[in-house]
């Protein structure tokens, strides 16, 4: 019997292995249309939608005709998050300023998550990266270049955290889209009204945006307010770009 670690060990990425066989007719479909097509199903449905059969049917036909190009949904999932991660345009200068060129960079992942919201479903794994996802690594390697004081193991774990962050923050802007604007005004409001009542002073500081140990009166926003999106991630961004692009301590 074959057990797990066993099929672990065996396990050939689809990157690896040829798009058709040496031998056998000549292939009918292609990975693209099949990444394609699980698109569909996910931007529709979400990444549960999305099997070799679902695949299948939409192309109009077996599943067993698949097994051709993919072993399995895995596959498919690789397949899918490498052609939309090759929707984030690569190709603009860079200003040679790390922290204003990966911010750009963040703001454009986030535009293609909020395009395809399955993307934050799927599973996180270290190194999920094909074709698209290496030259998507390579430019934020890049962007790097300039930081003085990162080893490239640094520059590596500055681009995973700033990938979490991205997605994180879009994960937030995802449920303030699908969340009903009456309770989000209701919640708001319940926010402003709870720190206002002098229970919270801290937290009711924090929301006006005053400094640490500044007066909670006068003119301010009010409580709870909503801050807008765009500006919101790009001085989230840039707060966790500054920790970090620091030179590192000596270990």
């Amino acid at each position: 019997m074959t057990g797990k670690g066993d099929q672990d060990a065996e396990a050939v990425l689809v990157w690896q292995r040829p798009e058709r066989g040496a031998r056998g007719p000549a292939p009918e479909r292609s990975r693209e249309q099949l990444a394609a097509a699980a698109i569909g199903l996910a931007d529709a449905g979400g990444l549960a939608a999305v099997s070799v059969r679902q695949v299948a049917k939409e192309l109009g036909t077996g599943p067993a005709s698949l097994y051709r190009y993919v072993a399995g949904r895995d596959d498919l999932v690789d397949l899918m998050v490498d052609a939309v991660t090759g929707e984030i345009d690569l190709a603009v200068e860079l200003t040679g300023d790390p922290a204003a060129d990966l911010v750009a960079l963040a703001a454009r992942t986030q535009e293609v998550q909020l395009r395809h919201p399955w993307l934050l479903e799927v599973a996180p794994e270290a190194m999920r990266v094909g074709p698209r996802g290496l030259d998507y690594l390579e430019f934020a390697l890049c962007a790097l270049e300039p930081a003085a004081g990162l080893t490239g193991q640094g520059k590596l774990e500055a681009v995973a955290v700033l990938n979490a962050l991205v997605a994180m923050l879009s994960g937030v802007e995802l449920r303030a889209r699908r969340s009903p604007t009456g309770r989000q005004a209701a919640r708001s409001a319940y926010l402003g009204t709870v720190a206002g009542r002098g229970g919270h002073p801290l937290l009711a500081r924090a929301l006006a945006g005053g400094a640490a140990g500044a007066p909670a009166g006068g003119n301010r926003p009010r409580a709870g307010a909503p801050v807008e999106a765009g500006a919101h991630f790009e001085r989230v961004v840039r707060r966790v770009l500054a920790g970090l692009l620091a030179p590192e301590p000596p270990s």
